[in-house]
Order: C-alpha cells, then structure tokens, then sequence
C-alpha cells in the first residue's frame, strides 16, 4: 500500500496547510501500519509549467534540449508516483482565490489521456477511480456554500471536479478557513481541522 503526500505551499514552516497534510499523512500511517510514503513537496522541487516543448514530447517528439529531457522526466515520474498511489494526501491552499501555480502544475502532469482519462463516443472516462485522496485546504477567509463569496472559490471546487474528472470519489476536504482573520481564529480553524483529521480514523 502506497500514500503519496504533496505540498504546495510556498510558506515553509508557517504553512497551515503543511501542518494539516503532516498530521493527515500521519494519521494514515497510524492507520495503516507499514504503508509505504512518498513525499513530494512542488515549493522545494517544483515541476516545471507546461511549454510547447513538453506537449511535443508528449506526441512522441524527442525533446533537443537537456533541461526539457529532464523536465518532462520529472513529470513522467510524478505521474508515476501518483498512478501508483492508494492514499494522496494534497496540501493546498487558497491563493488568490485558486491553488498556487506549483500545484496546477503538477495536476497538468496528471491530466494525461489515457492515463488518468480517456475520452470515447460515451463521453470522458476517469481511469485512476479507486484511489482515496484527503485535501488540507487552508483558506485565509471563508468562502463556503453559505457564505456572500463562494462564488470567488476556484480552489476546493476546481480539486473536487478535478479528481471527479480521474474517476476519484472519494475527496476528503479538510478545511481551516478564516486563518488571517485574527490569531484567535487561526487557532480556533487548525483546532477544528485537527478535530476533523482525528476523525478520519474514526
């Protein structure tokens, strides 16, 4: 059993969403004793944003420069990495409304047809279904179905319908908004969060 854990947070050790998805990513282990963890953090060791080269390449063409060979590597490796998966867990905060650009970035070394999708004269087809993937969202405000801008949320949304895309059903979101709303609040959302990853196991 294999659990693939990705940051993306640019904030390093004040990152409400790397504590979050290293307290999910251990909770797992507690629950499943012995499984294997890959860890892949896009801030430190980011997949290059997809060029022309990189879709030529992926049409068969061989790329000429060194650094493009290498690139287009990575993103072969880190959707290796996630086929091969049981368990992902994503940190992912909220930036400007949507996921930063490292994280978008890996995703599109996902979407590769006929690896996580294909299409046919039914429609499109999620071909990485079975998989469990739990999401430490962090939010500087809150942007609920409830709230007066939840239309402004292209972050939980867009990650919901992205793996729905893959075939994934089972999205686990674990949220702490409001983080700069005050320290109180910070305290108060990573206290629920945590309430909610202890729950997981539950």
């Amino acid at each position: 059993m294999k659990l693939l854990h990705v940051d993306s947070s640019i904030l390093g050790p004040g990152s409400v969403s790397r504590q979050l998805s290293a307290e999910i990513a251990a909770a797992e282990q507690r629950l499943h004793p012995g499984i294997q963890v890959i860890y892949r953090d896009l801030a430190v060791e980011p997949v290059g944003h997809l060029s022309g080269a990189h879709l030529a390449a992926a049409q068969g063409a061989a790329p000429e420069a060194a650094d493009v060979r290498q690139d287009v590597a990575a993103g072969q490796a880190a959707l290796e990495e996630f086929l091969a998966a049981d368990i992902v867990v994503v940190g992912a905060p909220m930036y400007n409304f949507a996921i930063p650009s490292q994280l978008k970035a890996w995703i599109d070394r996902l979407a590769v047809a006929g690896k996580t999708f294909r299409y046919d004269e039914t429609g499109v087809h999620g071909l990485a279904g079975g998989k469990k993937v739990i999401i430490a969202s962090s939010r500087g405000g809150f942007y609920g179905p409830e709230t007066q801008i939840a239309f402004l949320d292209h972050q939980e949304t867009y990650l919901r319908n992205l793996f729905g895309f893959f075939g994934i059903t089972d999205v686990t979101f674990i949220r702490a908004e409001g983080i700069n709303l005050g320290p109180d609040q910070r305290a108060q959302s990573i206290a629920a969060a945590q309430t909610s990853i202890a729950g997981l196991a539950a």
